[in-house]
């Protein structure tokens, strides 16, 4: 099946899916889709390669902030795609209660096979309940084994139909863009075979998917219709923010009159900045709107339990939306906090700021930023003040470099190596804390340099080290189990015949969250 090249929604006009569906004023609408998977197996080559982003740059109408979801048409049809951070994100969306997608496409890279990223996004399908299509990425590289990657996916109860089971797969190379269109068509079909429905008699209502300031605009958001229609100056309401809809864009920033479910818009006129993940409803007035705001529950502050014996990792959390935002606070929440706790003293959407760079200089914090840039006046400030500003494009080389700062802080554990015994057979010399003994090994090994603890009847008298160790009159390193051996002896405590020295060693080992 040959590659087409894709169309990007910009008609303004009503779409296709408004034809003659009606049952009960319910009509057809396009699928959404959300790309889950790991870090490195290409979800958002994928994204890209079906997105085409040299037609959507040259289009976009300026838009330059990630919006979080954007259209496609293939074969006269409609899709819809959440473009998140990650599962996290997708995860935040689920917990807020509302149904962002209908078909997950779960990529799995075909030279590296299932991992544990792998199966945290399959336990997140899973719970959402929803279709479930493979897509098995990097088909190009001569190490692609797509037969692993399927038995490897059956552990984990994920079973494809070319194995007998009910989950469709389809093998794609977003390098060379083989198999996309297919992957296309084949959420067409799951889509068709879901009978997605919406009522645009109903006042308009879906999910918030993106959220952010706007230096211009002020708050903005990316709706997600999944009932009505949406059109300027209506009022929308959420748990957390209210306002009236002063402009209304689809996805590539053109104004538009109206917006259709599985449509993703772009809004502006907010009191504050959603969460994302949060329902949002029409409402026929502000009162109505500002009464809903007033009886849903606030979002909690971000609240850290400190032992007084544990270290502390103060952070700033900076990224360029508030999606990614909350990916990331989801994220860290999972970091063990046993042996040292995270504590986040700031976390909001936009550039590295001078601000910042004050607060981390009194707190001692480590600013953390998420694809977004460093103000100028915060670059020279930071470099003034010898600060490091730790920047990140993908959301676990994050979390991995938090891991390794939480690392650093602990204090390392103190092991103690039981090397030998040495039984005190005669005490030849003493002089102030130095004695020269004669005694054999009864236990392990006895190594000159190493320290002793000296004891009598079972206990505990002393402690020093074996400055010298002979054999037959000649220096030695050491002495094995069964041999006798001279030894210069420094301590506080004089050693006697029948003495044991317990040889031993201590070193640091850091502990690895």
């Amino acid at each position: 099946m040959g590659i087409k090249e894709l169309k990007i929604v910009i008609n303004l006009n009503p779409p296709f899916f408004m034809s003659e569906t009606k049952k009960d004023n319910l009509i057809s609408r396009p699928p959404v889709v959300v790309v889950l998977g790991h870090v490195d197996h290409g979800k958002s080559s994928i994204l890209e390669a079906i997105r085409d982003l040299k037609i959507t740059e040259k289009e976009s109408g300026g838009i330059t902030q990630h919006i979080g979801a954007y259209e496609v048409i293939e074969k006269d049809k409609k899709i819809t795609f959440i473009d998140t951070p990650g599962h996290e994100a997708f995860s935040a969306m689920r917990s807020r209660g509302a149904k962002v997608a209908d078909i997950a496409v779960l990529v799995v890279a075909a030279d590296e096979g299932v991992k544990v990223q792998t199966k945290e996004a399959i336990s997140h399908i899973k719970k959402a309940n929803i279709p479930l299509i493979v897509a098995i990425n990097k088909i190009d590289k001569p190490t692609a084994d797509p037969q692993r990657i399927k038995r490897e996916l059956a552990k984990e109860e994920i079973l494809v139909e070319s194995m007998g089971g009910k989950v469709p797969s389809v093998e794609v190379s977003a390098k060379t863009k083989q198999g996309i269109e297919d992957l296309l068509e084949l959420i067409l079909l799951v889509a068709e075979m879901e009978s997605l429905k919406a009522d645009t008699l109903k006042p308009a209502e879906g999910a918030v998917v993106e959220a952010y300031l706007d230096s211009l605009r002020g708050s903005t958001a990316t709706l997600l219709l999944t009932n009505g229609i949406l059109e300027p100056g209506q009022i929308v309401g959420t748990s957390s923010t209210f306002g009236k809809i002063k402009s209304l864009e689809n996805f590539q920033g053109f104004p538009i009159k109206t917006a259709f479910p599985s449509m993703p818009v772009v809004v502006s006129g907010l009191e504050a900045v959603p969460r994302v993940g949060e329902e949002f409803k029409v409402f026929p007035g502000l009162e109505l709107a500002k009464d809903f705001l007033q009886k849903s529950e606030k979002k909690a502050p971000v609240v850290l339990s400190v032992e007084s014996n544990q270290k502390i990792l103060n952070l700033i959390l900076k990224a360029d939306v508030l999606g990614s935002l909350e990916a990331v606070e989801e994220v860290l929440k999972d970091l063990s906090q046993e042996k040292a706790n995270l504590k986040i003293m700031k976390a909001e959407v936009g550039e590295v700021n001078e601000n910042d760079i004050k607060l981390t200089k009194n707190t001692g914090a480590r600013i953390l930023a998420f694809r977004v840039k460093i103000n100028p006046v915060a670059q020279i400030l930071a470099e003034r003040e010898k600060i490091k500003i730790m920047q990140f494009e993908v959301i676990y080389e994050l979390v991995e470099a938090t891991r390794k700062l939480m690392e650093k802080i602990i204090e390392p554990e103190i092991v103690r190596l039981e090397l030998g015994k040495i039984k005190i057979l005669a005490v030849f010399l003493t002089e102030k804390n130095r004695q020269i003994l004669g005694g054999k090994v009864i236990e392990g090994e006895a190594k000159k340099g190493f320290a002793v603890e000296v004891l009598r009847n079972d206990e505990k008298v002393g402690q020093g080290r074996i400055v010298n160790l002979q054999k037959n009159k000649k220096d030695a390193e050491k002495a094995a189990k069964g041999e006798e051996c001279g030894l210069l002896y420094e301590g506080g405590t004089k050693a006697e015949e029948g003495d044991i020295l317990a040889i031993f060693s201590q070193e640091k080992r850091k502990i690895e969250l």
